[in-house]
C-alpha cells in the first residue's frame, strides 16, 4: 500500500513538473521572443539612418587616414555615421573608438553597436552593426561596403563589439 501511495504521488508530481515546465517553458520563449524582437528591431529608424547614410559613402574608396568622400578610413566612417544619424561624437582613431561605451557580446548585438576586428598584429578595424549579422565599413579592398559577421575572414578576426551611447 505504501509503495502504491508512494508511486501514486511521484506520478502526480511529475505530472504537476511537466504541467509547470511548459507554462514556465512558454513565458521563457514569449519573453525571449519579445527581448529578441527588441534588440533586432529596437531601433528601426537609426537602421533606416544608418542605411541611408550607407548610400552616401557607398564605394567610397579607402584611404588610410581619409576623412572625405575622395577617400576615408573605417574609423572616420564611423565618426561621420554616428554624428550624421545619432548626433554622437566618437573620437577618432579604432585605439580610442575600442575604449567607449560598454561590452556586447557577439550574440547580443543590436542595430548601432560598433564590431571591432583584427587586422594585424597591432592593427584594428571597426564597423558599425546594422543586424541580420551584418555591418558597414570601409573595407581597403572594396570601399565603403556591407559584410556580413558569417563570412570566414570576418568571423575569425571578430576581436569585440562597444554599445555606445550619448
Amino acid at each position: 500500500m505504501f509503495f502504491l501511495l508512494s508511486l501514486s504521488f511521484s506520478a502526480s508530481c511529475f505530472e504537476l513538473s511537466r504541467d509547470f515546465s511548459s507554462k514556465h517553458s512558454y513565458l521563457l520563449k514569449t519573453n525571449n521572443l519579445t527581448e529578441q524582437k527588441k534588440n533586432i528591431y529596437g531601433d528601426n529608424n537609426f537602421r533606416s539612418r544608418l542605411l541611408s547614410q550607407y548610400q552616401k559613402w557607398r564605394g567610397t574608396r579607402y584611404h588610410f587616414g581619409g576623412n572625405s568622400f575622395r577617400g576615408i578610413d573605417c574609423s572616420a566612417l564611423m565618426q561621420h555615421l554616428f554624428r550624421d544619424t545619432k548626433n554622437l561624437s566618437l573620437p577618432r582613431t579604432t585605439r580610442e573608438q575600442i575604449l567607449r561605451g560598454r561590452d556586447v557580446m557577439r550574440h547580443a548585438l543590436q542595430v548601432g553597436d560598433l564590431v571591432f576586428f583584427r587586422s594585424g598584429p597591432e592593427g584594428r578595424h571597426v564597423g558599425v552593426f546594422i543586424g541580420n549579422h551584418e555591418f558597414i565599413h570601409a573595407s581597403s579592398s572594396k570601399g565603403v561596403i556591407i559584410s556580413t559577421l558569417k563570412n570566414k575572414y570576418w568571423h575569425s578576426r571578430f576581436m569585440t563589439a562597444r554599445r555606445v551611447t550619448a
